[in-house]
């Protein structure tokens, strides 16, 4: 049996073929390549929406984080000023510095000044000095006033006062050549602070050890 070649076909078989090998070779196309596209597009497509509702999710934070900032910043100024309420170490030379300063802007003579033992409490400890002064009453009072107003924290205690012509009733260590406006001499103690952690607890002793 010959078989007849694609030109002896009537155009109406030459058609159908046409359109028939057309269909295959879509259908190749789509299950080969096409198909392939379309999931990926399909994939894509979905991790873009994933994408645009996360950042969706996220921009409703927007607002949210600047309060954050803000909030950050204001505890940073707050820890701020508690740090030069109570700093976080001694800072003797910076504790000495600004009551000798203090001492000059109120026109008084800050004479001597001596260490005490600190006292370490759980969070902070208390570091005590010995001072004497001596100047104008009214230049005393100032100075005392102008303590009271420091950030960092002082407390003054044991204020003994007496006049220049008997500095000894003050309990002071020296005497001086006190100038004419001079008129009385002060010794007291001056006690600031500063923060630490909490101390370690004491380690217990057991029963029988020497200690």
């Amino acid at each position: 049996m010959e078989t007849a070649n694609f030109t002896q076909l009537s155009g109406i078989k030459q058609w159908g073929l046409v359109i028939l090998g057309g269909i295959v070779v879509t259908a190749a196309l789509y299950f080969t390549i096409f198909k392939s596209q379309s999931e990926k597009n399909v994939a894509a497509g979905k991790a873009l929406e994933t994408k645009v509702r996360e950042n969706n999710e996220l921009e409703s934070y927007r607002p949210k984080l600047k309060d954050i900032d803000r909030q950050l910043a204001n505890l940073k100024q707050q820890l701020d000023i508690e740090r030069r309420i109570v700093p976080d170490d001694a800072q003797v030379d910076g504790f000495i510095e600004m009551m000798d300063g203090e001492a000059q802007k109120a026109g008084v003579w800050l004479r001597r000044y001596a260490a005490k033992p600190v006292s370490t409490k759980e969070y902070y400890s208390e570091l005590p000095f010995d001072m004497e002064l001596d100047g104008s009453y009214r230049s005393m009072l100032n100075f005392f006033d102008q303590v009271g107003r420091l950030e960092r924290i002082v407390n003054i205690s044991g204020l003994l006062v007496s006049s220049t012509k008997n500095p000894s009733s003050a309990k002071v260590k020296h005497q001086y050549q006190y100038a004419p406006g001079e008129s009385v001499v002060a010794s007291f103690t001056a006690t600031t602070y500063y923060s630490h952690d909490a101390a370690p607890a004491a380690t217990p002793i057991a029963p029988g050890a020497k200690h």
